[in-house]
């Protein structure tokens, strides 16, 4: 039996849809029906249903708010509840799949960041999702950990769907054009957690995005190619957040490629996923 904690989030809607098209068996825990912060309710569930297989999507994914007033809920979410995750799966034997970020990395590399690349967070987002990653490699003999980036996707709010909604009341956008990274179409992330598991690949690291790299400029103005909207290009310093961005956080893709999965582009991704709506 296949778990999913986080089911009604971006990516958990994604793997529903994936495992229902594919008719595989599965129970989806939303946050009203599993709270992984809590260790014993957690324990319950593994209990009752054992899993063989948790695709743990669950997440505080607030990366702004989790520098001050969601710090706590950050901590308490990413790492205290993969840790009772990671716990409640190794107590039945489960395989256990992970989702953390690019922000693991302090985005100043000029290369791509491999798998063992050193880690250096600089947000609490990424130092939390980053202690999760060290909590499932204690405790857990069978995991995968997918450090994914930029997701978007059908479910839930993400960047695509914020321009779509902006250009729609604004003549002129602007974007920040210095961060470079990958994104990540929630269909292609969803399907790889599921070709690790399937295919029975080696447990350990991987990165998976689309394949290319843009910045948030180029990635809104393919976004809203042929609409009637000015995409305009400005510095992070010119649009300041609370929690810092990787400036280059551009991951390698290869030790996922290897394992025979096929990673369409960004632009492929996008012009499907746009396609698909």
């Amino acid at each position: 039996m296949i778990l999913i904690t986080g089911a009604n989030g971006q990516l958990g809607s994604e793997l529903k849809k994936l495992l229902a098209e594919k008719e595989l068996a599965y129970v989806a825990a939303g946050s009203k029906d599993l709270d992984i912060t809590d260790k014993s309710a957690v324990q319950q569930v593994f209990s009752d249903i054992k899993p063989s297989v948790v695709y743990h999507c669950a997440a505080y994914t607030a990366v702004d708010a989790a520098e001050d007033e969601g710090k706590e809920q950050n901590q308490l979410v990413n790492t205290t509840g993969t840790q009772n995750i990671a716990e409640a799966a190794e107590a039945v034997g489960a395989e256990l799949v992970y989702i953390s970020t690019d922000y693991v990395f302090d985005g100043t590399n000029e290369d791509e960041y491999t798998v063992d690349a050193p880690t250096n967070p600089q947000n609490e987002y990424g130092r939390a999702k980053l202690a999760g990653e060290k909590s499932v490699q204690e405790i857990s003999s069978k995991a995968y950990i997918v450090r994914t980036s930029w997701v978007f996707g059908e479910f839930g709010n993400n960047f695509v769907f914020t321009m779509q909604r902006l250009a729609q009341t604004h003549p002129r956008l602007t974007v920040v054009s210095d961060q470079i990274g990958r994104p990540t179409w929630t269909r292609t992330l969803a399907e790889f957690m599921l070709h690790l598991t399937t295919t029975h690949q080696e447990y350990g690291l991987y990165h998976l995005s689309n394949g290319g790299h843009c910045s948030w400029y180029e990635f809104a103005k393919e976004i809203l190619k042929g609409e009637a909207v000015e995409v305009a290009p400005v510095t992070s310093e010119e649009y300041p957040q609370k929690a810092y961005r990787p400036k280059h956080s551009i991951m390698d893709l290869s030790k996922a490629r290897a394992t025979g999965f096929d990673i369409p582009t960004w632009k492929e991704a996008l012009l499907r996923f746009k396609e698909n709506l």
